[in-house]
């Protein structure tokens, strides 16, 4: 399918998103006419107000974050009085009721607009015929997900359907790489894991050096990688139909390399994604597993700051910047239709690395992204097909798929496009649906020229 410009696809959508939209416009001038009918001319300066309250709780937030003693004390007395202040306004005025109505309809408009400007059709990867294996070889972690490989009887199943299956010794530390050369040189004609994202992008590369195919089996915590390949998160023995009756998709891997390129180097290879500055620094510290939130709250002022932790420097393409809080490199791009600004790839075989770089210098900026929805000076999201991070610092702390490294700087990043050839279920659920980022500049061009090409064309 030929690709298309955003700006000239909106003839071609479905009749109920033409209306999405039209909803999406009467919705959105609903909400502030709500509370001007039911409160004159006072509801102008109670909506100034209420926006000025969220500025202002997003601000105690940022406070509360970057600052310790006194200054987070009085953050967190903001980031309470200021909401609780709002809606005392609002109720003084009799239009406390108007408030949740008011919000609903925005809610409604959002979620009518973003369905107007979703794609017609989902977008999928290509998918090829495969033949069922004849010696696949699975490697599966018992502590992964909670202990999902017990609880769903994987290796039993697995070796009924005529796999060899290796659980690993959760007392001991073994090289999952190397189990999986070994099988290759045993005879192994697929290579497949149960457990975390980190240890899949291990036995990966090892598919990948021979040129085999690779199974995921989503026994995980969080499962990122099989959620976008489409697979069964909830019940991971369904994976497992790709042994008798899979296909073949070809996808792209992120590879990662530290301190300067040597002959007969190696490169990591990443799944999802490596992750710099803040997220890496706090994740190594060691009080981090006893304590998740209170040591967060420790490290973050400095680490927000500048204070303390290296000061990175990126170039993507031509583009370079200097001293982000902290920057993602993702293998293919995240979409950014949720709340927090990433969700899923929708595709993993688009030949691009995604790179998102986050550089909040005060409260004003802080308050820009959440008043924006995700969007603002303070973020900075482009592709590229390589990636340069360098530091201050000779090393750096990374999170690779989700393991936290120390890599010797400067760390590269680069994507091969196809390079892994993943077995998959015929019948999965498949990749969630993109929810679209709102525009409403596309929302209200949709709407009016829908209705002037309707009128046109009889009504069709």
């Amino acid at each position: 399918m030929p690709c298309r410009n955003p700006d000239d696809a909106e003839p071609r959508v479905s009749r109920r998103q033409r209306w999405a939209a039209r909803l999406a416009l009467v919705a959105a001038l609903a909400a502030p006419v709500v509370l001007l009918v039911f409160g004159g001319l006072v509801s102008l300066v109670l909506m100034a107000v209420g926006w000025a309250g969220l500025a202002l709780t997003a601000a105690g937030v940022w406070w509360m974050l970057t600052h310790t003693g006194w200054i987070r004390v009085l953050a967190v007395l903001l980031v309470v009085v200021a909401p609780l202040a709002v809606l005392l306004m609002y109720a003084t005025a009799g239009l406390l009721w108007a408030v949740p109505v008011s919000l609903c309809l925005w809610a409604l408009a959002i979620a009518a607009g973003r369905h107007a400007l979703a794609e017609a059709t989902a977008s999928s990867m290509p998918e090829h015929s495969a033949v069922r294996p004849e010696r696949p070889f699975l490697i599966m972690n018992p502590r992964s997900g909670g202990g999902k490989v017990e609880k769903f009887r994987l290796a039993q199943r697995a070796r009924a359907l005529g796999a060899e299956v290796v659980v690993l010794d959760p007392d001991r530390r073994q090289d999952v790489a190397e189990l999986a050369r070994q099988a290759v040189g045993h005879g192994a004609d697929l290579l497949g894991v149960a457990g975390g994202d980190g240890t899949q992008a291990l036995v990966a590369a090892v598919a990948v050096e021979h040129d085999i195919p690779f199974m995921v089996i989503s026994a995980g915590t969080r499962n990122h990688f099989a959620m976008d390949l489409g697979l069964d998160r909830q019940d991971p023995s369904r994976c497992l139909e790709a042994l008798t009756d899979g296909v073949e998709l070809r996808v792209d891997l992120g590879f990662l390399h530290e301190g300067e390129p040597a002959d007969g180097s190696t490169w990591r290879v990443f799944v999802n994604s490596a992750s710099f500055g803040v997220y890496a620094e706090v994740v190594q510290s060691p009080a981090y597993r006893d304590d998740k939130a209170r040591t967060i709250l420790e490290m973050l002022p400095d680490l927000l700051s500048r204070a303390s932790g290296a000061r990175l420097g990126v170039r993507a393409n031509a583009l370079a910047w200097d001293g982000p809080q902290a920057v993602l490199v993702s293998n293919n791009p995240y979409q950014r239709g949720d709340s927090a600004g990433l969700g899923h790839r929708e595709r993993l075989d688009s030949g691009e690395l995604g790179v998102l770089s986050v550089d909040v210098a005060n409260a004003a900026e802080a308050a820009e992204l959440l008043l924006h929805g995700g969007q603002g000076r303070g973020l900075t999201v482009v592709t590229a097909r390589e990636v340069l991070v360098d530091a201050d610092s000779p090393v750096i702390p990374v999170g690779v798929d989700g393991e936290a490294l120390m890599l010797s700087t400067p760390v590269r990043c680069r994507i091969e496009s196809g390079a892994l050839r993943v077995r998959v279920p015929r019948h999965r659920p498949g990749v969630p649906r993109t929810v679209a980022p709102m525009d409403w500049r596309r929302v209200r061009r949709l709407a009016l020229t829908v209705g002037r090409a309707a009128a046109g064309h009889g009504g069709a």
